[in-house]
């Protein structure tokens, strides 16, 4: 099936959405060779090929620490955590701090030259980059409700036409017509006792 990407702005029109799904999905028939295909996929996706523990230290060799335990305790009153309880629980803390800092060495061994780091998380495409780009052509209908005044060139908003009545029906301005009881200006409500 086609991938389809589909902004915010295109959710916001239903229709049009509706009309581009149905320019853009292609309905595939499956084969014996495309059955056999995922059946590939499966088995090649069924074993691990690399896991996150081949980042942690291994446990079976114990090196020395490198975190010393007033190490710890300054680190902890740095950010304001509580000390350990026993000397069970600072030995967990120190281990848990080795493991976390054998993994950021392994992560900062990784040879990214060459690999352009990324601006933003999101999209970025050559089409998403052309769609999110702002141009003249964009802009065509917000500058057609400005102009140009004075020495200084001043741009000022063109103030558009007040619609009177946005819900389409003029009110008459008698609020008490509709009111069942009157008293002057005001209209009475009975309360039920």
């Amino acid at each position: 099936m086609a991938c389809l990407r589909i902004s915010p702005r295109q959710l916001s029109r239903p229709a049009l959405h509706i009309r581009r799904l149905a320019q853009h999905y292609r309905f595939y028939s499956s084969s014996k060779s495309d059955i056999a295909s995922i059946t590939d996929i499966k088995a090649i996706l069924s074993k691990p090929s690399w896991s996150v523990r081949s980042l942690l230290p291994d446990e079976t060799t114990k090196s020395p620490p490198a975190v010393t335990p007033e190490q710890l305790h300054h680190l902890l009153r740095l950010s304001a955590l509580p000390q350990p309880a026993s000397k069970e629980e600072e030995k967990a803390m120190i281990d848990t701090l080795e493991s976390q800092i054998h993994f950021v060495k392994e992560i900062q061994r990784v040879d990214a030259s060459g690999v352009e780091p990324l601006q933003s998380i999101r999209d970025e495409t050559p089409e998403a980059v052309k769609e999110n780009t702002i141009g003249l052509d964009r802009l065509k209908e917000a500058m057609s409700k400005e102009r140009v005044i004075g020495r200084r060139k001043r741009v000022q908003r063109i103030q558009a036409e007040k619609n009177e009545h946005p819900d389409g029906d003029a009110w008459d301005g008698n609020a008490l017509g509709y009111a069942s009881k009157t008293k002057g200006r005001f209209f009475v409500v009975e309360s039920g006792n």
